[in-house]
């Protein structure tokens, strides 16, 4: 007899918990397709997409969407994404759907007695910021995908319906918010229980009203969110808690086409995401910098103090010059590599040295680019080649659910300059370029990433962590490019971070005690974090296989080719609809 999508359910996240380690898991090989995910049922849902005659770029939709569903504390229909696609035909497509600030929105929103206050910038009405994720969602399989929106959407319905286990990932991200969700009655009517206290491992977290809403944009398309009924809900929802947010922002709502930002490293072509994520020209100017230096020749503590004199120099630049290009002047410079070699020449490899103020690139005034988060990367035989990175923000972002609609809302206004020099949530600094504006994208770490050698797609990767999904895309790279790790290793090696300001060195707990010290000796100044980021990636194999992993700190993520059924960690039916 046919097992219901419950009863599958039941039994492959009961597996999960029972027997995935996350300091051993294991990558996934297969011929013709390859996803990895954060969430096993969004991997699976990618799987079914290749099944069902999808292509990579079917898979990762149908990831992303499903993701909404059992990861919202991390991104949704109600977040934002950058989507990067090397297509079969060798062309690239970087679509934009950042949130986008209100018409309403004023550059000192969020200023009173004349201090931001970081209170409304990241939970409630003001936070909020009009989402782009399904919209690119939907242009992706208009411009490259084999399968409908409503027959990808729809089974991530089902799940919603059924409901789905609450891992321990969900549970504690979960309990880290729920004094703030607490504040929000239809977010605590989902996630609290009748005592007010977060839901638990184990639970089974039904969300009927997100299912209605995705079986309403199954049978209506994206009209039904952007000019219809989800857009007149926030509306009015908006008009009774003093937000910002209208029915016409919505309808104003547009994907933006962005020039995807091209650097060489090593022999290999670095292809990035332009602004306003500062994660493409970032990756690039930290990479371009360390060409300089021949890394794996380097004893550990000499290298890894280099790469975070890089960083440093970067986020310096950052802070100053990064903003939506439609609204600011953002140099093309930050990426020439002639600027990172006078960057590289700053860099004593004997000691760390303090960083007062951004560096000037080339051509600063008139070469400019035109005007918690989570990473799904698919990839196909054909040739299709998927980076996206969606984020509400914070976790459950404002903590807005949106009466009626099952859909948690972004609190991406914070990734504003609420005021140039205040830190936001993350302790970054920005200046005028990323202020408050009227229409304008805020500026995003997100940094998805396709590298290519000889023209041909050999790796991609993104990640998720605030602003250290640079520093995490940098490393994956220079381990798996410079240090030949093999892609898992490449990827669960322990990690560090510099963002200038803070003028601290972040680390992992799992950096050997003794590379610790000798970066203390350099002059570095250590901050033990624990653990940094979540990262996601596929690479080739010299057999033309695909390879993938998920990132062992994720616990519960999982990668799984479609040709590779020992791989998947859901059996290939649980797509069957109840009592079919």
């Amino acid at each position: 007899m046919k097992r219901t999508i419950i009863d599958v359910l039941t039994v492959a996240l009961i597996a999960v918990f029972c027997c995935i380690n996350p300091a051993a898991a294991e990558p996934a090989t297969a011929k013709d397709g390859m996803v990895a995910t954060v969430h096993p049922l969004a991997t699976q849902a990618g799987v079914d997409a290749f099944e069902r005659g999808g292509n990579a770029i079917d898979a990762a939709v149908a990831a992303a969407l499903t993701l909404g569903v059992v990861d919202p504390h991390n991104s949704g229909i109600g977040g934002g994404c950058f989507a990067l696609i090397h297509l079969a035909d060798g062309t690239h497509l970087a679509l934009d759907g950042r949130e986008m600030a209100p018409a309403k929105a004023t550059r000192d929103m969020f200023i009173r007695d004349g201090e931001a206050d970081p209170e409304l910038s990241q939970t409630g009405a003001l936070a909020i910021g009009v989402p782009g994720s399904l919209a690119v969602y939907d242009r992706l399989l208009k411009q490259g995908g084999s399968l409908s929106l409503a027959s990808l959407i729809t089974p991530a319905a089902d799940i919603a319906d059924i409901g789905f286990i609450i891992d321990d990932t969900f549970a504690n991200r979960l309990a880290g918010v729920a004094e703030i969700i607490a504040q929000f009655p239809d977010a605590a009517a989902l996630l609290l229980d009748e005592n007010g206290e977060p839901l638990a491992v184990g639970h089974l977290l039904k969300q009927p009203d997100l299912a209605g809403t995705y079986r309403a944009i199954a049978r209506d398309g994206i009209d039904h969110f952007y000019q219809g009924p989800f857009a007149q809900a926030i509306h009015t929802w908006m008009a009774e808690n003093d937000g910002l947010v209208t029915a016409e922002d919505f309808a104003n709502y547009y994907v933006a086409e962005r020039e995807p930002v091209v650097s060489r490293y090593r022999g290999y072509r670095v292809i990035g995401f332009s602004p306003p994520s500062s994660g493409g020209v970032h990756v690039a100017q930290i990479l371009n910098i360390l060409e300089h230096f021949d890394l794996a020749s380097m004893d550990d503590a000499t290298r890894t103090h280099v790469i975070a004199e890089a960083m440093k120099r970067a986020f310096a630049d950052r802070a100053h010059w990064l903003g939506d290009p439609d609204f600011a002047d953002v140099p093309r410079g930050l990426a020439d590599a002639e600027y990172a070699k006078q960057l590289a020449d700053q860099i004593d490899i004997t000691k760390a040295i303090p960083v007062e103020t951004h560096g000037t690139p080339p051509g600063a005034a008139e070469n400019l680019f035109g005007k918690h988060t989570t990473h799904i990367a698919a990839a196909d035989s054909e040739g299709n080649w998927v980076a996206i990175t969606a984020t509400v923000n914070t976790s459950y972002g404002s903590k807005v659910l949106i009466p009626g609609t099952g859909v948690f809302m972004n609190n991406q206004m914070d990734d504003f300059s609420a005021q140039p020099g205040v830190p936001n949530f993350f302790g970054l600094l920005g200046a005028e370029a990323n202020s408050v504006q009227p229409g304008k994208r805020p500026l995003s770490s997100m940094s998805p990433t396709i590298v290519l050698k000889d023209n041909q797609p050999v790796l991609t990767l993104g990640a998720a962590g605030g602003p250290t999904i640079i520093t995490q895309v940098v490393q994956g790279i220079i381990n798996y490019i410079d240090l030949g790790m093999p892609l898992p290793d490449a990827i669960g090696a322990p990690r560090i971070h510099h963002q200038w300001r803070p003028d601290t060195l972040a680390i992992e707990s799992s950096l050997d005690p003794k590379l610790v010290q000798a970066l203390e000796d350099l002059g570095h100044e250590i901050e033990d974090r624990g653990s940094m980021g979540i990262t996601q990636a596929i690479a080739t194999t010299d057999d033309d296989q695909l390879i993938g992993t998920h990132d062992p700190r994720a616990g519960n993520g999982a990668a799984a080719g479609y040709d590779n059924p020992d791989k998947v960690v859901v059996p290939a039916d649980y797509s069957t609809a109840p009592g079919e």
